[in-house]
């Protein structure tokens, strides 16, 4: 079950200096683990929010695998792990968050209950946007191998966001739940393999590197602020022209 504390055009190289319509708009970030969009979205995340957004965090797993820490359990790291999340959320001005608790590194992507789950939520908070991991990165050269639960957590959430949210005769038993169909219109994927669009986040970089250490389980006593700022720097560098410090993504117009 879900606790949730409150409820095609081609784009390519382009740089979204308006990230959002004039109008306020409402942005689902799905991700598979706590800490996974701050590292991803939380500059964007926090742009948004500051020009009048309201951003809702979806953490689909329950993220009670990653300690090394012999004496903690899994049970104290899941609620350990919520605790964090709220937190950057407080930094970054998401007013809403909800945990899925599906079990740590057992995420399929192909699974019907989970695009399942996920189609019900994004009846129920309806929102403009969705953001989510990219389903088809397994691997940055010979440096980086992708979580499996990140890549099966992109999969299932872009088929729940197109077709399924939108389509009347997908899951019948949600018109019986009273959830009617939503047409979601942008599908946003994060820390893409190719990416076609920079966010801007030079402003909102101090946010982004504060609502990381809020992770504290995870990051210890490294300080990511060299790192994760020479990460945005690079990414900025591949936008056209030229950003300072960005977040790159990919970026769907559906048609519904």
């Amino acid at each position: 079950m879900t606790d949730q504390e409150s409820m095609p055009e081609d784009h390519d190289h382009s740089i979204m200096d308006e990230p959002t319509p004039q109008a306020p708009k409402h942005i689902a970030v799905f991700m598979a683990h706590a800490d996974d969009a701050e590292f991803l979205v939380a500059g964007t995340v926090a742009r948004w929010v500051a020009e009048g957004n309201r951003v809702t965090y979806i953490v689909i797993t329950n993220s009670d695998k990653g300690t090394e820490d012999p004496e903690m359990t899994g049970e104290a790291l899941a609620a350990l792990r919520q605790e964090e999340q709220r937190a950057a959320c407080k930094v970054l001005g998401v007013e809403n968050v909800i945990f899925m608790g599906r079990p740590d590194n057992s995420l399929d992507g192909r699974d019907v209950s989970l695009k399942l789950e996920i189609t019900r939520i994004l009846r129920q908070i309806r929102p403009d946007v969705v953001m989510c991991q990219d389903p088809s990165l397994w691997w940055r050269e010979s440096s980086y191998i992708n979580h499996p639960d990140h890549r099966n957590a992109g999969e299932a959430v872009i088929t729940a966001a197109f077709p399924s949210a939108g389509n009347r005769l997908s899951f019948p038993e949600l018109l019986a739940e009273g959830l009617e169909p939503i047409k979601i219109k942008e599908i946003w994927v994060m820390g893409p393999l190719e990416g076609d669009h920079w966010v801007d986040i030079g402003d909102y970089l101090p946010q982004k590197l504060a609502a990381l250490q809020a992770h504290a389980s995870q990051i210890g006593d490294w300080d990511s602020t060299d790192e994760i700022t020479k990460w945005a720097e690079e990414t900025g560098k591949r936008a056209d022209p030229p950003l300072g410090y960005a977040e790159e993504f990919r970026v769907f117009h559906t048609s519904g």
